[in-house]
């Protein structure tokens, strides 16, 4: 049980990572087209959040050592 509870800190601490790092990305982005898209930077960052605890699943280096 400690291996998972290890497992979500780790994806959980590099999803919401990958999201602050895509909101920040599509912010900077559209201001320089004109006008951000709230709506846009919210459903990219979410499925960057998605796509990041996905990923986790094949495996994380953190958690190997444990």
């Amino acid at each position: 049980m400690k291996n998972w509870k290890l497992w979500i800190k780790a994806a959980g601490v590099r999803a919401v990572k990958t999201v602050a790092q895509t909101a920040v990305a599509t912010i900077g982005t559209s201001a320089v087209m004109g006008e951000v898209n709230w709506l846009m930077v919210g459903s990219a960052s979410l499925l960057a959040g998605i796509l990041s605890l996905l990923t986790s699943i094949a495996g994380l280096p953190e958690v190997r050592g444990e």
